[in-house]
This record gives structure tokens, sequence and C-alpha cells, in this order.
């Protein structure tokens, strides 16, 4: 009994003889070809060699991580509102934004202006530093400016209220850093003055934010 060639990838074929059924190993020299050329016939070389696959054979299935990002400025000032700018505070500062650091800065911006005007003279936090106004009565020229010289400010002489935010995982425990803090004269009457209660999200104007 006569069995066919099978046809390898590898680049050789194994032939059984009719008589014994041995197998011999035969090394078929390997040729390149350009891309969609006919393969040419080499006298006293084997046929090229064809693999077949099964075309019901289905393709591995990819899986791919889901990915992430966190909101760019340009989107925070679009949204507009304050927890935008809250989230921009933190952005700006390199903070993580956890439910509990937004927590607290919204708390905190509600201390300071109140959710219905919270953008007052574009500086929500009521900070000195850059707003030309040392007792926290200055202005900036839009709220992102704000931000950013909140984020700054906070930096150079606020370690406890910055390693809050840096933990970012207990907005009572930063509030307690505030209120000991030097930010307000009041300190928020030693929280007797910060309510936790939900804090309304409230849109700014475009104008606000130089927009």
């Amino acid at each position: 009994m006569t069995l066919a060639i099978i046809g390898l990838v590898c680049g050789f074929s194994i032939v059984p003889t009719d008589e014994a059924l041995a197998s011999t190993l035969r090394i078929a020299p390997s040729t390149t070809l350009a891309p969609g050329a006919p393969a040419e016939r080499v006298p006293g070389q084997a046929p090229a060699q064809e693999l077949l696959v099964d075309a019901t054979i289905a393709a591995p299935v990819v899986n791919r991580e889901s990915l992430s990002a966190t909101d760019g400025l340009q989107t925070l000032a679009r949204v507009g509102t304050n927890e935008a700018w809250a989230k921009l505070v933190l952005m700006f500062g390199g903070w993580p934004q956890t439910d509990a650091n937004l927590a607290l800065m919204l708390r905190w911006m509600r201390q300071e202006n109140g959710p219905p005007d919270w953008w007052n003279r574009n500086n929500p936090l009521n900070n000195g530093y850059g707003s030309g106004g040392g007792a926290g009565l200055g202005s900036y020229p839009d709220l992102v400016s704000a931000a950013e010289y909140c984020a700054k400010n906070l930096q150079r002489g606020y370690p406890d209220i910055v390693a809050g935010l840096e933990a970012g995982t207990s907005a009572d425990a930063t509030a307690a850093a505030i209120w000991a803090s030097p930010w307000a004269t009041s300190h928020y009457g030693n929280g007797s003055h910060w309510s936790t209660r939900p804090v309304e999200i409230v849109q700014a104007p475009a104008s606000a934010w130089g927009l």
C-alpha cells in the first residue's frame, strides 16, 4: 500500500516505501520567492509543498486590558462644575482623585464660598497666593489659574494638608489638618463650622473658566 506524501511546514517530507512501509527522511532545499511569485519546479527537486488548514478553525481570542485615563485640563474646564475644579486642583498638585479627596475639596469650597457662587472672584478657596489679595479677597483671571495657584500654595506651606491629600484615604483627617492650619483665621470653628453633608454640584459660567 502506498502512503501519500505528507507535506510539512519545516521543509521536509516522509516518504514510505511500498514494500516495507519504512520511512526515509528527505530534507528539501528551501527557496525564497518574491511575494505573489509562482513556484518554479527545479529539476531533480521535490514538488513544492503545501499546507492545508481547516477553514473551520477559529482565530484565537486576544484579551486586552481595559484602559482608563484621568480627565485632562480641557475636559474639566468644559465640564465646568465645582467638582471639576476640585479635580483640577488635585491634578495640579499630583494628588489622587479619590472619593475622599473629592469630598474634602467640595466641602472646603462650600465653607469658603458656597455652591451657588462657588466661582466668586474666580477664587473658590479664597486663596491669597497669586491673587493680589493677601487675606484671600483677591481674584484670578480664570478658574484654571485659581486651581494651579491653590495647589502651589498648599505645596509651599501646608505640609499636613498635603500629606492628607497624598494619602487620599480620609476626608475627615485632611479636614482636621485644614482646621489646624493658618488657611482661615477662624479655623472653621475647629470643625464646628464644617458640614459633611453632600455638596450640590453646580456649573460655573464658561467665562469664569476663560472659555
